[in-house]
């Protein structure tokens, strides 16, 4: 059961219920060993010893990467769509080229988008030694966007580099996941956009929701990215046994998490005067002195004193039936918007640049 808040506790008359959720999920998949240069060395001697790397090899390897792609979508007639740099409708397109067969599973679609990426370069040194460096400015690399169907997660976005060693980022929606569990449970849910509305089992959605906390939501999570990262992407780089010899296997950390509580009002008047009215009170209290206080930023140790934490607050109207009120606190923020008629949802977002492990494959 979710814990209960103040705000929730007072408007409580005016609720149907309430459930919390995960809502988006974005990890990094990386090779642990090949994060430096003398890991990357030792990872390419097991793959193909007696041959040392250049750094032709390593465009060889992504030029096979792009026509192994090829050929798999032509012979599998999957879309191979080119998209242009920046552009942020990428899980658009995808939604509009997702199969309406329910019982679909696998690759539908495939973008490819050039991004920058953490790419080794090698050359010698005068007197013959062999330098393995990353360029201080990343360069542009293709990224490839695999968009798959899982039969528990529903829609997944991987997306891999085509240079060794295949960094890769894994977007999921913990919505989706609930809603087939709903499903595979026989729960009456009804849903609209990505929220649960009237008419749904809130408390049992609620039960099935803390299935994707603690260690059981890891282990959930391992599941579906090994299920997909190495049989759908990598094995256009690597092949299985070059992989097996290689001992090549990812390691997995949190990039972004966003958690959402959702208050389902019995009006969709009485949400639209209870969010407008917390609007009007809160957001001329909460000054820069005040948001410090809240975080604890005085308190919190700074690795890096030169580079200002992102500290505002927003209130963007810019759709005529959406108000969306934000707090942005360095990697943090906290998020507020009507969502549907009768729907409210508070949201905490937070994204983690570090790369401490979560989790990894035995």
């Amino acid at each position: 059961m979710p814990l209960p808040d103040e705000f929730s506790s007072y408007i409580a008359e005016l609720l149907l219920g309430s459930y919390d959720c995960v809502d988006r999920i974005a990890l990094r998949a990386y090779f642990r060993l090949a994060q430096t240069s003398g890991g990357f060395l030792t990872w390419w001697n097991r793959l193909l010893p007696g041959e040392f790397p250049t750094q032709e090899s390593l465009r060889h390897m992504a030029g096979d990467f792009a026509r192994r792609v090829k050929a798999f979508s032509q012979k599998h007639k999957i879309p191979l769509q080119y998209c242009d740099i920046g552009d942020r409708h990428k899980y658009e397109k995808a939604q509009k080229a997702r199969p309406t067969d329910p019982n679909f599973q696998g690759i539908f679609l495939i973008l490819v988008a050039r991004a920058p990426a953490p790419v080794w370069q090698i050359k010698k040194s005068r007197r013959g030694q062999l330098l393995i460096r990353r360029a201080k400015n990343w360069p542009l690399v293709n990224h490839y966007h695999f968009h798959i169907v899982d039969k528990a997660w529903g829609h997944i976005s991987l997306r891999m580099s085509a240079h060794p060693p295949f960094g890769a980022q894994i977007l999921l929606n913990g919505h989706e996941w609930l809603e087939r569990q709903a499903r595979k449970e026989a729960i009456c849910y009804s849903k609209q956009g990505n929220c649960f509305v009237g008419g749904s089992d809130l408390p049992a959605l609620n039960s099935l929701a803390a299935g994707l906390q603690g260690s059981s939501g890891l282990g959930r999570l391992a599941q579906v990215c090994d299920r997909w990262i190495y049989s759908a992407c990598l094995c256009f780089g690597l092949t299985a046994q070059q992989q097996e010899r290689s001992q090549f296997h990812y390691t997995y950390s949190s990039y972004q998490l966003e958690y959402s509580r959702n208050l389902l009002f019995k009006s969709g008047r009485q949400l639209d005067q209870v969010y407008q009215g917390l609007i009007d009170r809160t957001r001329n209290l909460l000054d820069v002195p005040r948001l410090k206080t809240i975080f604890g930023r005085k308190h919190r140790p700074q690795k890096n004193r030169r580079r200002e934490a992102r500290l505002e607050k927003i209130l963007d109207r810019a759709l005529y039936n959406l108000t969306v009120f934000k707090l942005h606190f360095g990697r943090l923020t906290l998020k507020m918007y009507d969502k549907g008629e009768r729907v409210l949802r508070i949201e905490l977002d937070r994204q983690q640049h570090c790369r401490a492990a979560m989790w990894q494959r035995n």
